[in-house]
């Protein structure tokens, strides 16, 4: 498994694994055991988490299933989110939808993230989403403090742009470690608007969340034109998967992209895992862009 370097001292495998959907799985705490297990086997060794994951439940479904066997935390990197608040039964005090990235706020969200996990670090935490209502220095004051207390070992953000990004870290005592964003074939945002040229200006590895567009990357319209590259390509790679082609597709994007593979299914994460070894060439690339695009490059 390839490993990006993000710190000196800190290191994610390629491959992430996501735990959006782990309240769905319906897993017991032995079968999510089974599934952690078999991610490290692999050389998944990075699973990423939210606050809000599951109406607020999915980090103590994973911090249960980690309870017996508490060994594995040394296997792992932990990341978190946190500045969504929802309207939800397992937060009380939660009385509608919006953001909150005070310092307060912050520091009780990964209190609770720590609590629910049954680990006393995250590796790295990220803010959920930018807030209009953001004050830098509050963030940068939770930040510090957590880091001083042990609680945090690197901070990052996720959906930010790039003006976002650099206007956050400008407070801060040190940099920004990722952004996790949303990369796909299907979803070219963060390809074409400058958030990718950022993460390289920057020197850091972005996250891409819904790599395979939540499947509707083989049911919209755009998908006719996807599906008809993609199954070519994968017949020059020798695969009948084109969800390796898709994972491999954002694998050689220069920025050294971090897809995360949030299945429940050991198959799925395998064949994430299996894109490592497919090496896209520039015709190939361009030609699932242009296939998303609906034309050619100018």
């Amino acid at each position: 498994m390839q490993r990006i370097q993000l710190t000196e001292e800190l290191s994610f495998s390629r491959i992430v694994h996501g735990m959006w959907r782990l309240n769905d799985w319906k897993y017991t705490p032995e079968q999510t055991v089974e599934l952690i297990e078999h991610c490290l086997e692999q050389g998944i060794t990075t699973f990423d988490h939210a606050d809000i994951y599951g109406s607020y439940t999915c980090e103590k479904i994973f911090g249960d299933a980690l309870s017996l066997k508490p060994e594995l935390r040394e296997q792992m990197e932990l990341v978190s989110k946190c500045g969504i608040v929802l309207e939800s039964e397992n937060r009380p005090a939660h009385k509608s939808h919006h953001y909150n990235t005070s310092k307060e706020h912050i520091l009780l969200s990964v209190d609770n993230s720590l609590r629910d996990l049954q680990t006393d670090y995250l590796d790295t935490l990220l803010i959920h989403r930018p807030d209009p209502m953001m004050n830098p220095e509050e963030v940068a004051e939770a930040f510090s403090a957590l880091k001083k207390a042990g609680k945090v070992r690197t901070f990052g953000v996720s959906n930010f742009k790039s003006h976002q990004f650099s206007m956050l870290e400008s407070y801060l005592d040190e940099p920004l470690v990722t952004n996790q964003v949303e990369v796909s074939a299907a979803q070219l945002e963060n390809v074409q608007d400058g958030t990718l040229d950022h993460a390289l200006e920057k020197r850091i590895a972005p996250m891409a969340w819904s790599p395979l567009a939540g499947g509707a990357i083989f049911s919209d319209e755009k998908s006719v034109r996807l599906k008809d590259t993609l199954t070519q390509v994968a017949e020059e790679l020798g695969t009948e998967d084109l969800s390796e082609v898709l994972y491999a597709w954002i694998l050689r994007h220069p920025s050294q992209i971090m897809p995360i593979a949030g299945s429940g299914k050991k198959e799925r994460i395998n064949a994430a895992v299996r894109a490592l070894d497919y090496h896209l060439t520039l015709d190939q690339w361009f030609a699932i862009l242009h296939a998303s695009m609906g034309h050619d490059v100018p």
